[in-house]
């Protein structure tokens, strides 16, 4: 069976936007819009998988939503919303646990790197979280997912979901006039030098707003001092940059600022080496803040002037939630028909 394609994807809202959710996934929702049809969500029901202060969900769910209209995300040509306005995901998301094995989520590595050894006193939520990822993808019947290397296991995981629910209900798909699958496959969409952005103080983990020091990254609202000041206290090593990128492969926060430099720059590593290869760190830090001052201050502006417009805000993101529950609500009730639910 064709399937019309179609782009999803979210962030979460647990504030503090930063240039790794830049460049690994909003520049990529943002150069996608040409192509597909797309629906870009602000995940808040994931975000409470571990406890979030109220007032603080909120305002940072509007700040999200700044983040995807500032870095120019069009809502009226795409679907921009909130999932908790959609309950289509959450009604899916219990059919996708009773599809799901549980053998599939205890291979998750996600879940074993953000617990621990404090696995029995996490919440069931955040174990489950990707059945309900799966759910946020084919409540749409999306066919492709723009996310970052740390999510692929996640994809791969509604792909399993998806392959079982058409399996189990086959003769039913068939008998409700869906042909041989109701749900695609979606294939996760990985591109770009940087998808996986690193902390500027230590270039084998990755940048996080989790972590204590803010001298680790560069968040979107940072201004123009803030932005250079990270950047040239950015950690490096004493060598001169290489001229190709073999030389990077030992070098962690060298291969970081590189890949930012080009994700940035909207080229590759390769050019920028071209051009720096065999400078020391202060020559191509100072070439960095200029291009980053360049590429994110206009983002902050635009964000911080949308938050202080709550109403606004939230008026898109109604809009959308609208627009999308039309297209979800579609999806469950045919769903239902298969599963065999009765309904009105």
């Amino acid at each position: 069976m064709a399937f019309k394609e179609r782009v999803f994807s979210g962030v979460q809202p647990t504030g503090n936007l930063h240039l790794g959710n830049y460049l690994g996934a909003i520049t990529k929702f943002v150069a996608l819009q040409d192509q597909y049809d797309c629906i870009y969500c602000v995940v808040d029901m994931h975000a409470i998988t571990v406890w979030q202060d109220p007032a603080e969900l909120m305002h940072a769910t509007r700040e999200v939503t700044a983040a995807y209209l500032a870095c120019g995300i069009d809502p009226t040509k795409h679907i921009v919303f909130n999932q908790s306005q959609v309950a289509g995901h959450a009604e899916l998301a219990w059919i996708c646990n009773c599809v799901a094995r549980l053998g599939w989520l205890n291979r998750m590595t996600q879940f074993k790197e953000k617990v621990g050894k404090d696995r029995e006193n996490v919440s069931v939520g955040l174990y489950d979280y990707p059945a309900l990822m799966a759910a946020d993808i084919l409540v749409y019947r999306a066919t492709h997912v723009p996310v970052g290397e740390d999510q692929k296991q996640h994809v791969e995981l509604t792909r399993d979901i998806a392959t079982k629910f058409n399996n189990d209900f086959g003769a039913s798909i068939a008998a409700h006039g869906y042909g041989d699958a109701f749900f695609p496959l979606p294939e996760p969409l990985i591109q770009g030098p940087a998808t996986r952005v690193m902390s500027l103080r230590d270039g084998a983990k990755k940048m996080s707003k989790s972590d204590p020091s803010d001298y680790s990254r560069i968040n979107l609202t940072d201004d123009a001092d803030a932005i250079a000041q990270k950047v040239r206290k950015a950690k490096t090593d004493p060598e001169p940059l290489p001229s190709e990128e073999k030389g990077l492969e030992t070098r962690p926060e060298a291969d970081n600022l590189v890949g930012i430099y080009a994700a940035l720059n909207n080229t590759s590593k390769a050019t920028v080496l071209g051009e720096f290869g065999g400078a020391q760190f202060s020559t191509f830090k100072s070439a960095l803040v200029d291009l980053s001052v360049a590429k994110l201050g206009p983002i902050g502006a635009e964000m911080k002037k949308l938050v202080k417009d709550p109403v606004y805000i939230d008026g898109i993101l109604a809009d959308g939630s609208e627009r999308a529950n039309a297209i979800a609500a579609e999806t469950m009730k045919a769903v239902k028909d298969i599963v065999g639910f009765v309904r009105r």
